[in-house]
């Protein structure tokens, strides 16, 4: 299966990912999908069942994504499976990443509220919104709430991460 390494580097990136390796960077980008996949499956539930109580239940998880230095549910692998598989745990959230969770948590509560308040109209679009940024996280890398901070507040990307890579490149070439 071919890998874009560099496509994978720059989604990563973008979500505050910085001076990873290539090995890390495609041994880490399929399991920091893991957080969003079960979020979106989640959330999916959610809408379908027009669940206040699903959604809202979501909630403080996407919320300590945003205070941690990783998800909750990132657990899943670092305790479990990185261990089983022997490989070294996820790395800690930057900063878009983190934003990306808060953004989660608002958009949930809000469509919590919508469905509970008897608004299911508003609800059904922040969800299918919500819906279509988690599929596209999970399926790509690229992170829509991770682009908007980089709009925002700037690019993660440092002038430390590309002499990181430079290094790597020159200790290949040695």
């Amino acid at each position: 299966m071919f890998c874009d390494i560099s496509t994978s580097r720059r989604r990563l990136e973008a979500q505050g990912f910085l001076n990873l390796t290539d090995a890390e960077v495609l041994q880490f980008d399929p399991w920091l999908r893991l957080a969003p996949a079960i979020c979106l499956a989640w959330t999916v539930a959610g809408v379908i069942l027009t669940s206040p109580a699903i959604l809202a239940s979501l909630v403080p998880f996407a919320l300590l994504g945003a205070v941690l230095p990783g998800h909750p549910f990132d657990a899943i692998y670092n305790i479990g499976l990185s261990r089983a598989l022997e490989k070294p745990q996820l790395p800690r959230y930057g900063k878009p990443r983190r934003f990306a969770c808060l953004m989660a948590s608002l958009m949930l509560s809000a469509m919590a509220a919508s469905f509970y308040y008897g608004y299911p109209a508003v609800g059904y679009v922040l969800g299918l919104m919500m819906i279509a940024m988690a599929t596209i996280t999970v399926t790509t890398g690229f992170c829509v709430p991770s682009f908007i901070y980089g709009l925002m507040f700037g690019s993660p990307c440092s002038e430390e991460t590309s002499t990181s890579r430079q290094r790597e490149r020159m200790q290949k070439i040695s």
